[in-house]
């Protein structure tokens, strides 16, 4: 039997694109915070919405992730499955810029894409 080791130091579980980094550090150095936190709660038509905010801290249990940039994003450790494999990316869509969350986990999703649903309940 051997034994293998797992090394994080280059492993998270999503992706920002360079140009939603950008977004991130100036959203930062615009509020004085510390921190982007990713997160979600119950709401809509489909189950739940994602909640994006920039923080001075973040709870015990978030998973800290830097990126490339510096920037520090605190994922909420209670929805870590759910957006496993997320990316996430800024677009020009017609005059405006989007953040858009492109999640693998997403079952389903409401029209007007205010939330989305998973396979399992969370």
């Amino acid at each position: 039997m051997t034994v293998q080791t797992f090394d994080a130091t280059n492993y998270s579980p999503l992706r920002v694109t360079p140009d939603a980094a950008a977004h991130f550090r100036q959203q930062l150095e615009k509020n004085h915070a510390s921190a982007i936190r990713l997160s979600m709660k119950q709401s809509g038509c489909t189950g739940y919405k994602y909640i994006i905010e920039e923080v001075q801290s973040g709870e015990n249990t978030d998973v800290d992730i830097v990126l490339e940039n510096g920037v520090k994003i605190l994922v909420d450790a209670k929805y870590l499955d759910a957006l496993r494999g997320t990316v996430i990316d800024l677009r020009k869509q017609g005059v405006n810029l989007n953040l858009i969350m492109e999640n693998p986990n997403v079952k389903d999703a409401c029209g007007c894409g205010e939330s989305v649903n998973f396979e399992e309940k969370m």
